[in-house]
């Protein structure tokens, strides 16, 4: 392909998804890591919320969340997810569709022993995507589990990580007149060579 500019150079995909993120780092006010993750229940009715990705692998996606969680179901029963990263500072976005597996070994030991106590010790007591009585009963429950692990809890077996390996990946830049630049990469499956396209706006 001869005409892509440099923001779009390269035939590797998760180095152009890198750079765009290390440039989001310096210019988006909150989040640059935020991502729209879309699942679908058991009926095929979509779900789509704001998660933080985590990591940018060399050949895949990686985030954390409780299993148990709607989107926790929903990605262990299709095995599929799509998300879309959006920065407004820099008027460009990523859109990824791709296979998912759940990361559940030290990586995942790892990331939640990075978080802060309080967030450790939440992640035991939410019960996620469940009814709630009220916000004293969440913190009740906090209390009950910071007696229960003490200061140094380890990772819930509920809780962990996802991984999606891509099919397909959009990257989209804003353009003069709505011409925007769209160059896509996508493969019949994670081991076929990436086919890369240039998409009208």
């Amino acid at each position: 392909m001869t005409d892509r500019s440099g923001i779009f150079a390269g035939d590797d995909p998760f180095v152009i998804a890198k750079s765009w993120l290390t440039e989001a780092e310096t210019t988006e006010p909150n989040d640059p890591n935020a991502i729209a993750l879309a699942s679908v229940d058991p009926d095929g009715l979509p779900n789509v919320r704001m998660v933080l990705l985590k990591e940018i692998e060399d050949a895949a996606f990686v985030f954390y969340t409780n299993y148990g969680s709607a989107k926790g179901q929903e990605l262990t029963q299709s095995g599929k997810a799509a998300f879309v990263m959006h920065w407004k500072s820099l008027r460009r976005q990523i859109r990824v569709r791709g296979l998912v597996t759940r990361e559940e070994g030290p990586q995942a030991d790892a990331y939640y022993t990075s978080r802060s106590l309080q967030s450790r010790l939440g992640a035991w007591a939410s019960q996620q995507s469940q009814p709630l009585a009220s916000r004293g009963a969440l913190m009740a429950d906090v209390a009950k589990i910071t007696v229960t692990h003490g200061p140094n809890p380890k990772r819930p077996p509920f809780w962990g990580g996802f991984r999606i390996t891509p099919v397909e990946i959009e990257f989209w830049a804003d353009g003069a007149f709505r011409l925007h630049d769209r160059f896509r990469w996508s493969r019949k499956t994670i081991h076929d060579p990436w086919n890369i396209q240039r998409l009208n706006p």
